[in-house]
């Protein structure tokens, strides 16, 4: 039998370690070896309380499978996007995003508003948030989404969502202080090792991330959004949702044909109530004729969310085909304004790393433009403030 302890949350390995004599307390130490500090084998000397007869017996059923690192590739912005193999040689990404000090920022944020700061400044970064993958793929196809083209191929295992962290904790220059699931895959069709992960992650023994640090983004699946309710979570929610009307929304994103906006905005606005926090709904903006962002879906989109508590966060589509192009300025602006007049509350996402196919939409495990980088280089600014 093996013992896979990177796959396994506190409460997984105090049961699994029990039947080899190991207590509840030893076990929480064990736990924190494995998950705060990497280890690759146990003995009494690394973990406080393990007898030598526990020690020997675990590391008799230990496995410690491990990622590999097939590119680090580094945009103009600072972003960087870290490619890694699997052990069935498929691969993923992750993207390490580079994040000022928040008070440095809204002290630059005054000084421009004041004319004292070029509006181009940067600050330097004092921390990362790191955009992980759930699954190899994704099978839900939206048609503005790289990874969308791959198809679903597979879920990740806990180890291997968590392993993207770990690797890439261990070469940053600065703490990772936040881990958001909207890298590769849905990560609600991978819910139990999402939410397990996510849990090893906001462990104080293990990742110490705050909870509300942690964000996990759908795409819509709505018996996975109301188990998420029901479970109590803290972690943040984030759905995106494409259209303010069904009609355009199937034509974007074929989740609505399963499970359609009323359906969707009822479970949001219970998860709300019942949580207290803010939903933050990732609305891609797409400019043009076809697009999503004239001032008639400012209103639909304003009347969707009426009397919730929701954020929108408006993301320039990043599409690889050309079909679909970002707004215009202009564009932008007049549907923000418009969504602004009509009460809801919004902000503009930046997504970096488009040079080197990190931004929103463009994962599909590409090796281009940017800087390669050897070891995790450090980030030159953060990026800017919009």
């Amino acid at each position: 039998m093996t013992l896979n302890l990177r796959n396994l949350d506190l409460a997984g390995t105090q049961a699994s370690l029990a039947p080899l004599g190991v207590g509840p307390d030893v076990g929480r130490r064990l736990f924190s070896v494995v998950h705060r500090d990497g280890a690759t084998s146990l003995t009494c000397q690394t973990v406080r309380g393990l007898t030598k007869v526990s020690a020997a017996a675990i590391n008799a059923q230990a496995a410690w499978p491990e990622l590999e690192i097939v590119d680090r590739r580094r945009a103009a912005d600072g972003f960087m996007k870290y490619l890694f193999r699997l052990p069935d040689d498929r691969v993923i990404e992750a993207v390490r995003i580079p994040l000022p000090d928040p008070a440095a920022a809204r002290e630059l944020k005054e000084r421009r508003r004041r004319g004292e700061a070029p509006s181009l400044a940067a600050l330097p970064t004092a921390k990362y948030t790191l955009c992980v993958s759930s699954q190899v793929g994704c099978a839900l196809g939206c048609v503005f989404c790289a990874t969308g083209r791959l198809g679903g191929i597979r879920s990740l295992q806990t180890w291997e969502i968590l392993a993207q962290v770990r690797l890439v904790a261990s070469e940053a220059d600065h703490p990772i202080r936040g881990v958001v699931f909207m890298g590769m895959g849905e990560p609600f069709l991978n819910y139990d090792n999402v939410i397990r992960a996510a849990r090893v992650l906001s462990d104080p023994a293990g990742g110490a991330i705050s909870a509300k640090a942690i964000s996990i983004s759908t795409a819509g699946i709505v018996p996975a959004i109301r188990r998420f309710t029901d479970e109590g979570h803290h972690f943040r929610l984030i759905v995106s949702l494409g259209a303010p009307t069904s009609l355009q929304r199937r034509s974007l994103m074929p989740i609505e044909g399963r499970w359609p906006l009323p359906e969707l905005m009822a479970v949001i606005r219970a998860y709300a109530e019942a949580s207290g926090q803010r939903v933050t709904i990732a609305y891609v903006a797409i400019g043009g004729a076809d697009g999503n962002t004239s001032v008639a879906h400012a209103r639909d989109l304003a009347a969707l969310v009426s009397g919730i508590k929701v954020k929108l966060n408006l993301i320039d589509v990043s599409d690889d085909t050309g079909k679909y192009q970002p707004p215009t300025a202009d564009e932008l602006s007049a549907f923000r304004d418009a969504l602004t007049a009509l009460g809801a509350p919004v902000v503009r996402r930046y997504s970096g790393g488009q040079d080197i196919g990190a931004g929103c939409g463009t994962l599909a495990a590409s090796q281009r433009g940017g800087e390669a980088c050897a070891g995790g280089s450090a980030a030159p600014a953060g990026p800017p403030d919009l």
